[in-house]
């Protein structure tokens, strides 16, 4: 068994706005995610976070690129061996009660997975479905339960298990907690920890919340427009960014210690994002980046190792103050 679970390379995915126009939500991406890892997928909005997420999923269909689950490349995967991956591989969703069904109860939303991958009697999938519902921290009272019944915490729980109904290894976590209050989302960040710890899953974290990613991330990945910056450890990432963009983000994350903040450091971004849909040449940053030079505006940097296992695409992130 190789290192990595998944691993996409040069991934690409537009959508087609009209005849002339296309987007570029996902454009030249590689990824790779080892086995019983969570790898954090951070960005601003728009940036082609989700778009990711669900093409590793087979959820959107790759423009290009390939995409490898356990060895195997999954575009070409038909019948038995498609379903065997969807089995492996399960989604939790931003909006905890958009993606459930309201019409269904708790039971049935979860027990939809195990009536397409597992062959269950009805004692054994009730059984299951309490086990799972313990699992999540819920009772098994909430299984005749309707989504409207349930706050959005224990709407998110469901999703989980959901997710877990038909025994994943991996897990694309969608901004799971984005629709959560604060108090709430902690809870749900450790609810996944623990999980993973116990049946050893792998996660795809993608969020906009950097300090929940650098309390459940073992490494990082940064994507500005459709692309991926930067590549790192979570601690090599949060204590020493090397790409500007990285660099002007963990910089936007409050602290407590109002003497710590205003001691810090401030990186500004200026300007807008631009549109995925018409990019400016070279690095896509290069029109808010303070280090930018002609070669920025002409030539799309490489993701490239600059220290041991930290990748960052920047023609000058090593002159950068890091």
């Amino acid at each position: 068994m190789g290192e990595y679970l998944v691993e996409a390379k040069n991934l690409c995915k537009y959508f087609q706005v009209d005849r002339k126009r296309t987007l570029k939500a996902v454009d030249h991406v590689d990824i790779a995610i080892r086995r019983g890892e969570t790898l954090g997928l951070v960005g601003e909005s728009g940036c082609g976070k989700t778009t990711c997420g669900r093409t590793l999923l087979h959820l959107y269909d790759a423009t290009s690129g390939e995409i490898y689950f356990d060895g195997k490349e999954i575009s070409r995967l038909r019948g038995k061996e498609l379903l065997e991956f969807k089995h492996q591989a399960q989604i939790v969703f931003q909006d905890p009660y958009s993606s459930l069904d309201p019409r269904m109860t708790i039971s049935e939303i979860i027990a939809e997975g195990m009536d397409v991958h597992l062959k269950l009697s009805p004692k054994e999938k009730n059984e299951r479905i309490n086990e799972l519902l313990l699992a999540v921290g819920l009772t098994d009272q909430f299984a005749n339960r309707f989504a409207h019944e349930l706050s959005g915490g224990q709407r998110q729980r469901v999703g989980i298990a959901r997710a877990l109904a038909v025994d994943p290894s991996f897990i694309v976590c969608d901004e799971p907690i984005s629709a959560l209050d604060v108090s709430i989302q902690a809870q749900i960040v450790n609810l996944l920890i623990r999980l993973q710890r116990e049946r050893g899953l792998t996660y795809l974290f993608i969020s906009h919340d950097l300090s929940m990613v650098k309390h459940i991330s073992d490494r990082v990945g940064v994507m500005y427009l459709g692309s991926m910056v930067e590549l790192a450890s979570s601690e090599a990432i949060f204590s020493a960014p090397k790409h500007p963009y990285t660099q002007a983000l963990i910089s936007a994350i409050p602290v407590a210690d109002f003497d710590g903040e205003e001691s810090r450091k401030k990186e500004r971004l200026e300007g807008e994002v631009p549109s995925p849909i018409d990019p400016p040449p070279g690095c896509r940053f290069a029109p808010r980046c303070r280090y930018a030079t002609d070669i920025c505006h002409k030539e799309m940097p490489k993701l490239e190792e600059v220290e041991r296992g930290h990748l960052v695409a920047c023609h000058h992130c090593l002159n950068n103050h890091s």
